[in-house]
Protein backbone atom coordinates (compact mmCIF):
# COMPACT_ATOMS: atom_id res chain seq x y z
CA UNK A 1 0.00 0.00 0.00
CA UNK A 2 1.31 3.91 -0.64
CA UNK A 3 1.14 6.30 2.01
CA UNK A 4 2.18 9.60 2.22
CA UNK A 5 3.96 10.52 5.97
CA UNK A 6 3.46 14.06 6.95
CA UNK A 7 5.63 14.61 10.15
CA UNK A 8 9.69 13.06 10.00
CA UNK A 9 9.89 13.46 13.48
CA UNK A 10 11.41 11.07 16.98
CA UNK A 11 8.43 8.52 15.42
CA UNK A 12 7.34 9.91 12.01
CA UNK A 13 10.42 8.98 10.48
CA UNK A 14 10.63 5.33 12.14
CA UNK A 15 7.08 4.87 11.49
CA UNK A 16 7.83 5.52 7.59
CA UNK A 17 10.90 2.63 8.04
CA UNK A 18 8.49 0.14 9.49
CA UNK A 19 6.41 0.62 6.66
CA UNK A 20 8.79 0.21 4.03
CA UNK A 21 10.20 -2.73 5.69
CA UNK A 22 6.78 -4.47 5.43
CA UNK A 23 6.35 -3.86 1.85
CA UNK A 24 4.71 0.04 1.66
CA UNK A 25 5.36 2.63 -0.61
CA UNK A 26 6.24 5.72 1.50
CA UNK A 27 6.25 9.45 0.48
CA UNK A 28 7.95 11.18 2.84
CA UNK A 29 7.22 14.99 4.02
CA UNK A 30 8.75 17.13 6.41
CA UNK A 31 10.29 21.30 6.52
CA UNK A 32 13.45 19.54 7.14
CA UNK A 33 15.36 18.65 3.91
CA UNK A 34 17.83 16.72 5.70
CA UNK A 35 15.35 14.79 7.47
CA UNK A 36 14.22 13.76 3.66
CA UNK A 37 17.19 13.44 2.17
CA UNK A 38 17.67 10.73 5.34
CA UNK A 39 14.79 8.52 4.24
CA UNK A 40 15.47 9.26 0.11
CA UNK A 41 18.56 7.33 0.61
CA UNK A 42 16.79 4.48 2.32
CA UNK A 43 14.84 3.93 -0.40
CA UNK A 44 11.53 6.15 0.07
CA UNK A 45 10.66 8.97 -1.67
CA UNK A 46 10.72 12.23 0.04
CA UNK A 47 8.35 15.75 -1.20
CA UNK A 48 9.58 18.87 -0.02
CA UNK A 49 5.96 21.04 -0.28
CA UNK A 50 2.46 20.27 0.04
CA UNK A 51 1.84 20.47 -3.90
CA UNK A 52 4.38 18.13 -4.91
CA UNK A 53 3.63 15.76 -2.14
CA UNK A 54 0.32 15.30 -2.92
CA UNK A 55 1.07 14.82 -7.31
CA UNK A 56 3.69 11.63 -5.95
CA UNK A 57 0.98 10.05 -4.02
CA UNK A 58 -1.85 7.49 -6.24
CA UNK A 59 -5.55 8.45 -6.07
CA UNK A 60 -7.40 8.03 -4.17
CA UNK A 61 -4.56 9.16 -1.39
CA UNK A 62 -3.44 8.59 2.07
CA UNK A 63 -1.73 10.61 4.34
CA UNK A 64 -0.84 9.88 7.70
CA UNK A 65 -0.14 12.99 9.68
CA UNK A 66 2.89 12.82 12.62
CA UNK A 67 3.30 15.99 13.73
CA UNK A 68 2.83 17.91 17.08
CA UNK A 69 -1.42 18.51 18.65
CA UNK A 70 -2.61 21.71 17.83
CA UNK A 71 -1.83 24.31 15.62
CA UNK A 72 0.55 22.28 13.51
CA UNK A 73 -1.79 19.37 13.34
CA UNK A 74 -4.74 21.82 12.25
CA UNK A 75 -2.47 24.11 9.69
CA UNK A 76 -1.32 20.69 8.59
CA UNK A 77 -4.99 19.45 7.91
CA UNK A 78 -5.96 22.27 6.09
CA UNK A 79 -3.31 22.15 3.95
CA UNK A 80 -4.09 18.70 2.59
CA UNK A 81 -7.16 19.67 2.41
CA UNK A 82 -6.56 22.11 -0.12
CA UNK A 83 -4.94 20.02 -2.22
CA UNK A 84 -6.45 16.58 -1.80
CA UNK A 85 -9.48 15.76 -3.25
CA UNK A 86 -12.65 13.33 -2.74
CA UNK A 87 -11.87 10.07 -2.07
CA UNK A 88 -8.70 11.00 -0.22
CA UNK A 89 -7.73 10.27 3.45
CA UNK A 90 -5.97 11.78 6.10
CA UNK A 91 -5.05 9.90 8.95
CA UNK A 92 -4.11 11.88 12.12
CA UNK A 93 -1.78 9.43 14.12
CA UNK A 94 -0.56 12.35 16.83
CA UNK A 95 -2.01 13.24 19.85
CA UNK A 96 -5.18 15.10 19.04
CA UNK A 97 -8.06 16.06 21.04
CA UNK A 98 -10.49 13.78 20.18
CA UNK A 99 -13.05 16.59 20.02
CA UNK A 100 -10.85 18.49 17.18
CA UNK A 101 -11.01 15.09 15.68
CA UNK A 102 -14.73 15.10 15.43
CA UNK A 103 -15.00 18.53 14.13
CA UNK A 104 -12.37 18.05 11.26
CA UNK A 105 -14.00 15.12 10.32
CA UNK A 106 -17.40 16.31 9.76
CA UNK A 107 -15.63 19.69 8.20
CA UNK A 108 -13.87 17.15 6.16
CA UNK A 109 -16.63 15.16 5.13
CA UNK A 110 -18.52 18.12 3.16
CA UNK A 111 -15.56 17.94 0.67
CA UNK A 112 -15.61 13.97 0.25
CA UNK A 113 -12.25 13.59 1.91
CA UNK A 114 -12.44 10.87 4.53
CA UNK A 115 -10.87 10.85 8.26
CA UNK A 116 -8.98 8.63 11.15
CA UNK A 117 -7.26 9.25 13.51
CA UNK A 118 -5.39 6.41 15.53
CA UNK A 119 -3.59 6.94 18.92
CA UNK A 120 -0.50 5.60 18.41
CA UNK A 121 2.24 4.31 21.44
CA UNK A 122 5.80 3.44 21.10
CA UNK A 123 8.09 5.95 21.20
CA UNK A 124 11.18 5.97 19.78
CA UNK A 125 11.59 2.22 20.48
CA UNK A 126 8.58 1.63 17.79
CA UNK A 127 10.55 0.48 15.01
CA UNK A 128 11.67 -2.69 16.35
CA UNK A 129 9.16 -3.47 18.73
CA UNK A 130 5.88 -2.26 16.96
CA UNK A 131 3.78 0.76 17.95
CA UNK A 132 0.39 -0.02 20.32
CA UNK A 133 -2.63 1.86 17.51
CA UNK A 134 -5.88 3.23 18.77
CA UNK A 135 -7.96 3.73 15.82
CA UNK A 136 -11.12 5.61 15.80
CA UNK A 137 -12.70 5.42 11.86
CA UNK A 138 -16.02 4.71 10.21
CA UNK A 139 -15.65 0.76 9.43
CA UNK A 140 -14.88 1.09 5.40
CA UNK A 141 -12.30 2.92 6.09
CA UNK A 142 -10.69 1.45 9.04
CA UNK A 143 -10.74 -1.85 6.49
CA UNK A 144 -8.89 0.72 4.22
CA UNK A 145 -5.85 1.63 6.86
CA UNK A 146 -5.98 -2.03 8.11
CA UNK A 147 -2.71 -3.46 6.12
CA UNK A 148 -0.73 -0.47 7.82
CA UNK A 149 -1.87 -0.72 10.97
CA UNK A 150 -0.90 -4.63 10.88
CA UNK A 151 2.81 -3.23 9.65
CA UNK A 152 3.05 -1.14 12.36
CA UNK A 153 1.54 -2.81 15.00
CA UNK A 154 4.32 -5.28 17.02
CA UNK A 155 1.85 -8.83 16.14
CA UNK A 156 1.04 -10.52 19.13
CA UNK A 157 4.58 -11.47 19.72
CA UNK A 158 5.15 -14.09 22.62
CA UNK A 159 2.43 -12.24 25.07
CA UNK A 160 -0.09 -14.99 25.06
CA UNK A 161 -3.97 -13.71 24.60
CA UNK A 162 -5.69 -13.19 27.82
CA UNK A 163 -7.17 -16.82 29.24
CA UNK A 164 -10.77 -17.44 27.62
CA UNK A 165 -10.95 -14.70 25.09
CA UNK A 166 -11.83 -15.66 21.80
CA UNK A 167 -9.41 -14.30 19.25
CA UNK A 168 -12.18 -14.63 16.53
CA UNK A 169 -12.67 -11.70 14.56
CA UNK A 170 -10.35 -9.69 16.48
CA UNK A 171 -7.30 -7.61 16.17
CA UNK A 172 -5.83 -6.03 19.69
CA UNK A 173 -3.95 -9.17 20.46
CA UNK A 174 -2.01 -8.10 17.65
CA UNK A 175 -1.55 -4.83 18.95
CA UNK A 176 -4.16 -2.84 16.92
CA UNK A 177 -7.98 -2.55 17.63
CA UNK A 178 -10.99 -0.17 15.50
CA UNK A 179 -12.41 1.12 18.64
CA UNK A 180 -15.16 2.96 17.26
CA UNK A 181 -16.32 5.91 15.31
CA UNK A 182 -13.93 8.99 14.39
CA UNK A 183 -12.21 10.61 17.74
CA UNK A 184 -12.85 7.24 19.86
CA UNK A 185 -9.31 6.47 19.16
CA UNK A 186 -7.52 8.93 20.31
CA UNK A 187 -9.94 9.07 23.57
CA UNK A 188 -8.47 5.78 24.36
CA UNK A 189 -4.94 6.92 23.63
CA UNK A 190 -5.55 10.30 25.82
CA UNK A 191 -7.12 7.80 28.88
CA UNK A 192 -4.04 5.60 27.90
CA UNK A 193 -1.54 8.48 28.54
CA UNK A 194 -3.88 9.19 31.18
CA UNK A 195 -2.88 5.94 33.30
CA UNK A 196 0.75 6.48 32.25
CA UNK A 197 1.14 9.42 34.53
CA UNK A 198 -0.79 7.91 37.74
CA UNK A 199 1.70 4.88 36.99
CA UNK A 200 4.54 6.50 36.53
CA UNK A 201 3.94 8.80 39.75
CA UNK A 202 3.88 5.64 41.37
CA UNK A 203 7.29 4.68 40.53
CA UNK A 204 8.90 7.69 41.18
CA UNK A 205 7.46 8.03 44.65
CA UNK A 206 8.59 4.49 45.65
CA UNK A 207 11.70 4.93 44.41
CA UNK A 208 12.22 8.16 46.16
CA UNK A 209 10.51 6.81 49.76
CA UNK A 210 13.58 4.04 48.98
CA UNK A 211 16.09 7.13 47.94
CA UNK A 212 15.57 8.53 51.49
CA UNK A 213 15.38 5.70 53.37
CA UNK A 214 19.33 7.08 54.96
CA UNK A 215 17.14 9.81 56.25
CA UNK A 216 18.97 10.92 59.66
CA UNK A 217 15.67 10.95 61.48
CA UNK A 218 15.37 8.11 60.86
CA UNK A 219 17.01 5.73 64.02
CA UNK A 220 20.27 4.22 62.62
CA UNK A 221 18.83 0.55 62.74
CA UNK A 222 16.59 1.05 60.01
CA UNK A 223 18.65 3.67 57.80
CA UNK A 224 18.91 1.42 54.49
CA UNK A 225 21.52 2.47 51.76
CA UNK A 226 19.68 0.68 48.98
CA UNK A 227 20.76 0.03 45.23
CA UNK A 228 18.15 1.76 43.52
CA UNK A 229 19.21 0.44 39.69
CA UNK A 230 19.60 -3.18 41.10
CA UNK A 231 15.95 -3.11 42.80
CA UNK A 232 14.56 -2.00 39.53
CA UNK A 233 16.07 -5.32 38.01
CA UNK A 234 15.10 -6.90 40.31
CA UNK A 235 11.58 -6.47 40.09
CA UNK A 236 11.34 -7.24 35.98
CA UNK A 237 11.53 -10.53 37.21
CA UNK A 238 8.48 -12.22 38.56
CA UNK A 239 7.20 -9.20 40.31
CA UNK A 240 3.67 -8.15 40.61
CA UNK A 241 4.81 -4.17 39.54
CA UNK A 242 7.16 -5.51 36.33
CA UNK A 243 6.30 -3.27 33.34
CA UNK A 244 8.19 -1.69 30.39
CA UNK A 245 8.06 1.74 32.26
CA UNK A 246 9.60 -0.08 34.55
CA UNK A 247 12.37 -1.80 32.27
CA UNK A 248 12.97 2.40 31.21
CA UNK A 249 13.16 3.23 34.92
CA UNK A 250 15.79 0.50 34.93
CA UNK A 251 17.94 1.61 31.84
CA UNK A 252 18.05 4.96 33.50
CA UNK A 253 19.26 4.11 36.54
CA UNK A 254 21.81 2.17 35.38
CA UNK A 255 23.01 5.07 33.26
CA UNK A 256 22.74 7.61 35.84
CA UNK A 257 22.31 6.31 39.27
CA UNK A 258 21.58 9.49 40.90
CA UNK A 259 19.02 11.00 38.23
CA UNK A 260 21.92 13.73 38.34
CA UNK A 261 21.58 15.14 34.42
CA UNK A 262 17.75 15.32 35.31
CA UNK A 263 16.47 18.36 37.68
CA UNK A 264 12.62 16.77 37.71
CA UNK A 265 11.22 19.70 35.87
CA UNK A 266 8.47 17.27 34.08
CA UNK A 267 6.56 18.63 31.33
CA UNK A 268 2.88 17.25 30.25
CA UNK A 269 2.20 16.84 26.95
CA UNK A 270 -2.05 17.42 27.01
CA UNK A 271 -3.15 14.09 26.98
CA UNK A 272 -3.43 14.06 31.08
CA UNK A 273 -5.15 17.41 31.03
CA UNK A 274 -7.85 16.20 28.87
CA UNK A 275 -8.54 12.85 30.27
CA UNK A 276 -8.87 15.37 33.96
CA UNK A 277 -11.46 17.36 32.16
CA UNK A 278 -13.35 14.12 30.66
CA UNK A 279 -13.82 12.60 33.95
CA UNK A 280 -14.85 15.93 35.03
CA UNK A 281 -17.33 16.06 32.49
CA UNK A 282 -18.52 12.43 33.09
CA UNK A 283 -18.27 13.06 36.81
CA UNK A 284 -15.88 9.74 37.45
CA UNK A 285 -13.91 10.38 40.09
CA UNK A 286 -10.23 10.29 39.24
CA UNK A 287 -8.41 11.22 42.02
CA UNK A 288 -4.84 9.41 41.18
CA UNK A 289 -4.72 10.56 37.38
CA UNK A 290 -5.51 14.22 38.78
CA UNK A 291 -2.61 14.27 41.45
CA UNK A 292 -0.48 13.06 39.21
CA UNK A 293 -0.88 15.65 36.43
CA UNK A 294 -0.45 18.23 39.60
CA UNK A 295 2.47 16.87 40.64
CA UNK A 296 3.66 17.36 37.04
CA UNK A 297 2.75 21.20 37.55
CA UNK A 298 4.56 21.56 41.22
CA UNK A 299 7.58 19.60 39.60
CA UNK A 300 8.15 23.30 38.03
CA UNK A 301 8.58 24.88 41.36
CA UNK A 302 10.35 22.80 43.28
CA UNK A 303 11.82 19.47 42.53
CA UNK A 304 12.25 16.26 44.45
CA UNK A 305 13.89 12.87 43.44
CA UNK A 306 10.27 11.44 42.12
CA UNK A 307 10.18 13.78 39.49
CA UNK A 308 13.61 13.15 38.22
CA UNK A 309 12.45 9.30 37.90
CA UNK A 310 9.67 10.85 36.33
CA UNK A 311 11.77 12.85 33.55
CA UNK A 312 13.98 9.67 32.89
CA UNK A 313 11.24 7.48 32.27
CA UNK A 314 9.96 10.28 30.06
CA UNK A 315 12.94 10.38 28.24
CA UNK A 316 13.70 7.07 28.08
CA UNK A 317 10.07 5.92 25.94
CA UNK A 318 9.62 8.92 23.84
CA UNK A 319 12.71 10.97 23.81
CA UNK A 320 11.62 13.79 25.78
CA UNK A 321 14.55 15.97 26.73
CA UNK A 322 13.70 17.73 30.07
CA UNK A 323 15.62 21.04 31.19
CA UNK A 324 19.25 19.86 31.85
CA UNK A 325 20.16 20.97 35.87
CA UNK A 326 21.01 24.13 36.09
CA UNK A 327 19.55 25.04 32.98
Amino acid sequence: MQLGMVGLGRMGANMARRLQRGGHEVVALDLDINKIAELEKEGMKGATNIQQFAAMLTKPRAAWLMVPSGDATESMVNKLAAVFEPGDLLIDGGNSNFKDDVRRAEALKEKGIHYADVGTSGGVWGLERGYCLMSGAEPEIFARIEPLLKTLAPGQGDVEPTVGRSLVGKTAHQGYLHCGPVGSGHFVKMVHNGIEYGIMQAYGEGFDIMKNATCKDLPANIQYKLDLGEIAELWRRGSVVSSWLLDLSAIALAQDPELASYTGFVQDSGEGRWTIVAALEEAVPAEVLTASLYVRFRSRQQHTFTEKMLSAMRKQFGGHVERPAGG
